[in-house]
């Protein structure tokens, strides 16, 4: 499926890191979610842990990737998925859901530039408005600093 959501080069890269993160050993567990139709999955999205760097502790988790099939996009499936991820991962009580994505369409989620600011990812980015953040729940969040992520992430080639 995720050959088909996206173009090459990037459908390939794409899809290899979803089977990366199905595949991720790590105590805290990658969140997948699926969406099927007529037994056949058309849509899926993954939230995978994020830490502080300095001390290794889980805060929050970074959506990635995000796909549904081209016959069944425009349908809202992808909506649908986030929302319901969002909502897992609040109750939960993880409180920051990052993502690195056009502004556009995340910031329907209630994603924002201002809030990730303060969060250093792996990599340099070479779409910085495309870094951002949602609080999950009224819990403030503080500080921020450079993050880590599961190893499937730490590719430059996905940032």
């Amino acid at each position: 499926m995720h050959l088909e959501a996206f173009d090459d080069p990037e459908a390939r890269q794409v899809a290899e890191f979803a089977v990366n993160l199905l595949n991720e050993q790590h105590p805290v567990r990658v969140i997948s979610l699926v969406a099927i139709e007529n037994n056949e999955i058309v849509g899926h999205v993954a939230f995978s842990p994020v830490f502080h760097a300095g001390t290794n502790e889980h805060f929050g988790y970074i959506l990635a990737p995000l796909a549904v099939s081209p016959e069944f996009q425009k349908n809202a499936i992808g909506s649908s998925l986030v929302r319901y991820g969002l909502d897992a991962i609040a109750a939960m009580g993880s409180f920051i859901v990052f993502v690195y994505g056009d502004p556009q369409y995340y910031s329907r989620f209630g994603f924002e530039t201002g809030l990730a600011r303060t969060f250093i990812p792996l990599y340099t980015l070479q779409y910085p408005e495309g870094w951002q953040a949602v609080n999950l729940n009224t819990t403030g969040i503080s500080g921020g600093g450079q993050i880590t992520c599961v190893d499937s992430l730490n590719d430059p080639e996905l940032w």
